[in-house]
């Protein structure tokens, strides 16, 4: 065998073994969203579960939070959702070669995530203001309702905050240009955000407009 056949070779079996590093990289991500799925279904099935048994309570809620806690909670989603609009700019910038794009849109992304986390902690201050708190009082007319509720909402703002986290750290490696040649590190980041995201729509709906 020649010595570019050999080169060639070994170069084709270079690609092959990084498309497979790709492919892994991808699938452990899917698996850990499967398992975080598992944890945030039990959750939302045992608030469905008290939204079933104690209507008027969760109705109680409602009617405590009002309009305008509904409007900031609909903000708060509408930031949220353009967060992911941003990460999808930015992984376009970094697959066009443009590195500094990528940054500026991630920026972006790392700002909404911030801006979700502090309005979400004004909202469970004004919540507790109105009596609606994790410890259950049985004498509270909300009782049994704040478990239900901070457990999928703090959970899930906990993988905000790592998702913030993590896109601080994107942005790092891209300014070092790790990305400029194979964006999967950026594409798995994505994966996790949008399912950040998509959480957040179904505990929306259920928690807020149901």
């Amino acid at each position: 065998m020649s010595q570019v056949a050999v080169e060639q070779h070994h170069h084709e079996m270079s690609a092959e073994e990084k498309a497979r590093s790709i492919d892994n990289q991808k699938f452990a991500m899917w698996l850990f969203i499967a398992s975080e799925t598992v944890i945030f279904s039990t959750m939302i099935v045992a608030y469905i579960v008290f939204r079933i048994q104690e209507p008027e309570i969760v109705k109680g809620v409602h009617e405590a939070l009002g309009l305008s806690g509904i409007l900031l909670v609909t903000f708060n989603s509408f930031l949220l959702l353009t967060s992911s609009w941003a990460m999808v700019m930015g992984l376009r910038e970094i697959q066009r070669g443009n590195r500094a794009g990528m940054i500026r849109w991630f920026w972006l992304v790392a700002g909404l995530g911030v801006a979700f986390l502090a309005i979400q902690y004004y909202e469970y201050v004004q919540m507790a203001s109105k009596g609606i708190t994790l410890y259950h009082d049985p004498s509270s007319e909300f009782a049994g309702f704040g478990m239900r509720f901070y457990a999928p909402t703090a959970f899930h703002g906990a993988h905000v905050f790592a998702g913030v986290l993590w896109c601080l750290l994107v942005m790092r490696r891209a300014s070092k240009g790790v990305y400029d040649k194979n964006s999967v590190g950026v594409e798995i980041f994505g994966l996790y955000w949008h399912y950040v995201d998509i959480v957040w729509v179904l505990l929306f709906t259920l928690i807020y407009l149901i």
